[in-house]
Parts: structure tokens; sequence; C-alpha cells
């Protein structure tokens, strides 16, 4: 049984997973849009939303906080400068994920999640 187990194991030592998860949600960060599984695209969303959440707030913990979670300083730049002001007035849900065919090669579900204008 899988009582108060959070999160996807996704085949992956913790380490691993935790690299996984900055790289891709530095990358969505960057480019506002991409293209994933299903599970991966759902698993960061929430950790995507909390670095827009913390861009909204602003501040130098923020900023120290953001940084010590996405892996590209310009990105993190990114974050305080343009999207934090474009979702000053938004609650919440910064994102929208949108399933798609399933991949050729092994037929993974996949996804595309992207950044809500």
């Amino acid at each position: 049984m899988r009582h108060k187990i959070a999160g996807r194991a996704m085949s992956r030592r913790s380490g691993h997973r935790k690299a996984l998860y900055r790289n891709l949600v530095t990358d969505l960060l960057k480019h506002e849009k991409i293209v994933t599984t299903e599970a991966k695209a759902k698993e960061i969303r929430g950790m995507a939303e909390k670095m827009i959440t913390l861009g909204k707030k602003g501040g130098l913990p923020c900023y120290r906080q953001a940084l010590a979670f996405i892996t590209d300083e310009k990105v993190a730049e990114k974050i305080f400068s343009e999207l934090g002001p474009r979702y000053k007035e938004r609650p919440g849900g910064y994102t929208r994920v949108t399933k798609l065919e399933p991949r050729l090669g092994d037929n993974a579900h996949m996804a595309q999640i992207e950044l809500v204008k």
C-alpha cells in the first residue's frame, strides 16, 4: 500500500529525480512551453508555479530561494523581471498541461506544458 507517499518515483533515485525536475522547470520557464511525458508535466507543474509565485513576491530572500532551485541565473532574472509582473493580478494557475498523441518509440503518454498568457 502507498499510504502517505507523495510524488512519482519516475524509476530514478532521489538525486537524479531532483535534477530532472530542476532542469525541466528551468527549461519551462526559459522557453515558456515544453513537450515531455504526461507524468513529468504533472509533477513539475506545482514547482514551476511556486517559482512564479516567488517572482510575484519579489525581494532578495525570494530571489535566493528561486536561484537555489533554478539552474540558470538568467532564467531566475526572467522570473522576477518578466513573469512575476505578468502574473501579478492572477491568483494562481500559471501553467496549462495539454495531452498529446503517444510517442512513436515507446507509446508513452506525451503532454505539452506551457505558461498561460
